[in-house]
């Protein structure tokens, strides 16, 4: 019956781990499957309890570092970015005059929709943009005042 409790604990903690970004819940999840296990074994309640609480606390020394180093950006951790981190920075051409509302641009020779990053500025064809930033398919662009990268 013990066994059957530590694994319902797991489970809710993996379905609240789902709801939040913080990457921590789920080592309680594994140090639940541990006690589980422990119960399943035919361990004393507080031995559970010390399963529990020493795969949760190695869990989280040991493999949150790893696994939140790999969850930062490239720009943040340095590392050459891709896909759509590259895209940010990157200039382009306007190709439609882009507003706060309407636009395009060509940007490494595809058409991207954009809209001013500053709802008030507005950009006619012709002109050299940076993008500033990405919202799904549309980028946030800005004058193109910054030195190339």
């Amino acid at each position: 019956m013990d066994a059957l409790l530590w694994i319902i604990l797991a489970i809710a903690l993996v379905i609240a781990e789902a709801f939040t970004a913080t990457i921590l819940i789920v080592f309680f999840a594994a140090g639940a499957a541990g006690a589980a296990i422990a119960a399943g074994l035919g361990a004393s309640v507080l031995v559970q309890v010390i399963v529990f609480a020493l795969v949760s606390g190695v869990s989280v020394a040991a493999v949150r570092p790893i696994v939140m180093r790999h969850a930062r950006s490239a720009l943040e951790s340095g590392e050459t970015p891709f896909g759509i981190e590259a895209i940010e920075g990157s200039r382009g051409t306007v190709v439609d005059e882009v507003g706060a509302d309407h636009g395009m641009i060509k940007l490494d020779g595809e058409l991207w929709q954009a809209r001013a990053y500053d709802g008030n500025e507005t950009f006619l064809p012709g002109e050299h943009v940076r993008v500033v930033k990405v919202r799904g398919a549309t980028v946030l662009v800005w004058h193109d005042d910054l030195p190339d990268v």
